[in-house]
């Protein structure tokens, strides 16, 4: 599967140094042709990881000015964002993301998109043809703000710790129907059926949501039964008279 896209590790250095007080709030980061020196990449390299920051309200562009970073932009006051949030907006996006690739995908894409089919058939590397899947889709819009977008979210989902958790809670106990529902995906877009396209993402994230909400039913009767079972071992009188003979 491909690399992760190499203007989000500059992402990750840069927010870091947000983090760290490195780059403090209401200070200029560095000009552009700096920043691609010290991390040993292009230019729009450069830019893309401001836009990504921008959208995460780490940063502000001031025209004729410079990049600044924002108050609070720091990790201890970073907006909490749950996976039910993210799902649903990346349902809403990649529904009509499908339907655009519906109408612009090329054969060479298709087949990438097979490949991940038997990627995760197999059983290998299964996390990242996911990614790779919704990815070459996304790609296939040939829309800039759609990419960035996914992209986006794919990183709340990648590096938020309670997502990770959710998402891991439903992901790995479902791969047959992840196949299933990507493979569907797959047959609309190889017909270029825009519509299919659209309700055949739709029903993937359809699925996962409930998913969701089944595993935090889960543990959420599981913590029940917990506390239950203490309550139950603390006012025992069989209990209770044990521990004084």
């Amino acid at each position: 599967m491909g690399n992760r896209r190499l203007f989000w590790h500059i992402v990750d250095q840069i927010e870091a140094k947000i983090n760290s007080g490195q780059f403090s709030a209401g200070s200029r980061l560095p000009p552009e042709r700096e920043l691609a020196e010290t991390f040993n990449v292009s230019r729009p390299t450069i830019r893309e990881a401001i836009i990504a920051l921008e959208v995460r309200g780490k940063v502000e562009v001031k025209t004729g000015s410079g990049v600044y970073v924002l108050k609070g932009a720091g990790g201890k006051n970073q907006i909490e964002i749950n996976a039910f949030e993210v799902t649903q907006a990346r349902a809403l996006i990649e529904g009509e993301v499908a339907a655009l690739a519906a109408a612009n995908i090329t054969e060479e894409e298709l087949d990438q998109l097979k490949q991940t089919l038997v990627a995760m058939k197999e059983g290998e590397y299964v996390e990242e043809a996911d990614r790779e899947f919704h990815h070459i889709i996304v790609n296939a819009t040939r829309n800039k703000a759609m990419i960035l977008s996914v992209e986006n979210l794919w990183e709340l989902r990648r590096s938020t710790p309670k997502i990770v958790d959710d998402y891991n809670s439903v992901c790995s106990k479902d791969n047959n129907k992840t196949i299933a529902e990507h493979t569907a995906i797959y047959e609309a877009l190889k017909k270029g059926d825009v519509a299919l396209s659209r309700q055949a993402m739709h029903n993937h994230f359809n699925r996962l949501i409930n998913a969701l909400f089944d595993a935090v039913e889960a543990k959420a009767l599981e913590e029940i039964r917990r506390r239950n079972s203490e309550k139950r071992d603390k006012y025992s009188i069989t209990n209770l008279v044990n521990s004084h003979i």
